[in-house]
């Protein structure tokens, strides 16, 4: 089964951050952050290069750390969605529209 890489990424950021922000515990929306990452990695090397995996999840990992001085300009939820979304349009044009190698 194909897992949309687009829909877990960015899934996991806006998850990630809910959880963190619901449950005051930061490690635990880490964990999802963590977890998606691992998922969509592992369909990355499925589907791409090791180039284009090491680049999507340089990606993924940059878009979690952008995401906090965005949140200071734009705030909170605008950051998080704008870098989810880039995020997920990044892997989908990468990634899941190609077929498995």
């Amino acid at each position: 089964m194909r897992v949309p890489t687009a829909a877990i990424t960015a899934g996991s950021l806006i998850g990630g951050w809910q959880i963190a922000r619901q449950t005051g515990n930061r490690p635990l929306g880490g964990a999802v952050l963590a977890a998606g990452g691992v998922l969509a990695g592992r369909e990355w090397a499925r589907r791409t290069s090791p180039a284009v995996t090491g680049a999507l999840a340089a990606t993924y990992l940059g878009a979690f750390g952008l995401s906090h001085p965005l949140a200071k300009r734009i705030g909170s939820w605008p950051a998080v969605l704008a870098v989810s979304a880039v995020t997920a349009a990044v892997c989908y044009t990468a990634a899941d529209r190609r077929p498995p190698r």
